[in-house]
């Protein structure tokens, strides 16, 4: 396992990490405590979960599982999402954000949070307000750094900006979502992450299980798997150009004897901007399945036809652009 510095931070985090969203829901404790205590014998020191996974329950699992190991733990939690029926139960507003700090720190067993990440923007409060609240959390040593998830690149930036000019801490890392078949992030996300030292934590690379083969248009998804159970987060990718992506994908998992899974993380973990792919499992099998992408890596010409049979219909208008340009000048 390698470890990688998370964002300009000192903090160093192995370079998967391990999602618990369907801890509690989906997957029972005992199986999960398994898988995380398992995770942690691979190697893996970092844990990203949220307070409004499996309405808190993952949290308490996660808590659970780490009992005793706590400092060798990077542990990554959320706020924002609605927790309480009460007009302040969801948002970015100084009381939401500390009445549910108080409340994670109380289901995960601990007096601190490595990295207290804002969930997505709250349109309804001042970034200012936010980031000035996040900044008060890392002085009193509840929070060690903070980080964002499911911003766009503006808001970032606007958010990097305020910090800068305020003297309050910053975001170390965002969360997107980020795979072979949904490059979005490309355009604008990942290369002001390059240019500012932002560690990227992305999550679905795997596209919610699209990229293991186990969900195909013309079958059910599988019983009590995440396609039967949010199938809205799965069906949304099932089309034709995916389909023809994944077939290319199997082409070359013949080739090279790697799982799709292990294509789709190795795809990711070679981008020098990416810090750690967050990885789910819902049993030890797929965990360990997903950890076998470590020591290997694909040929420089196999990157370049998977990121070529995937590009988007934005980025190649954008590369046509470029060249038109060059050859003008």
């Amino acid at each position: 396992m390698m470890y990688k510095n998370l964002g300009k931070t000192g903090a160093k985090v192995s370079e998967l990490c391990l999602g618990t969203m369907i801890f509690g829901q989906q997957v029972d404790e005992t199986t999960a405590v398994k898988i995380i205590n398992r995770a942690v014998e691979l190697g893996i020191n970092f844990i990203d979960t949220a307070d409004v996974y499996a309405q808190g329950r993952s949290e308490e699992i996660v808590g659970k599982a780490i009992k005793g190991m706590r400092d060798d733990v990077v542990l990554a939690t959320k706020v924002r999402g609605r927790t309480g029926q009460d007009p302040n139960g969801e948002g970015l507003s100084r009381k939401h954000i500390v009445r549910n700090l108080e409340t994670s720190l109380k289901r995960l067993g601990t007096d601190y949070i490595d990295l207290y990440q804002v969930h997505r923007v709250d349109s309804t409060t001042p970034l200012k307000e936010t980031m000035a609240t996040l900044n008060d959390l890392v002085r009193s040593g509840k929070v060690r750094y903070i980080g964002c998830s499911n911003f766009p690149a503006w808001q970032l930036e606007k958010a990097l900006r305020i910090s800068e000019v305020q003297g309050l801490e910053a975001f170390a890392t965002v969360q997107p979502r980020y795979n072979i078949i949904d490059r979005d992030i490309e355009r604008e996300l990942l290369p002001l992450c390059a240019e500012e030292g932002i560690g990227v934590i992305p999550y679905s690379p795997l596209a919610g299980g699209v990229l293991t083969g186990k969900y195909r248009p013309d079958k059910p998804a599988p019983e009590g798997s995440r396609g039967q159970l949010r199938p809205a987060m799965v069906s949304r990718y099932l089309n034709p150009r995916n389909q023809a992506i994944l077939q290319g994908l199997e082409k070359i998992g013949s080739e090279t004897g790697m799982s799709l899974s292990q294509i789709g993380l190795a795809w990711l973990m070679v981008n020098p901007a990416i810090t750690s792919p967050i990885v789910g499992a819902s049993k030890l099998e797929q965990l360990e399945e997903n950890m076998g992408v470590l020591g290997h890596s694909l040929p420089a010409e196999t990157l370049a036809r998977i990121s070529e049979a995937s590009k988007p219909d934005w980025l190649r208008d954008q590369e046509e652009l470029e060249a038109r340009m060059r050859r003008a000048a």
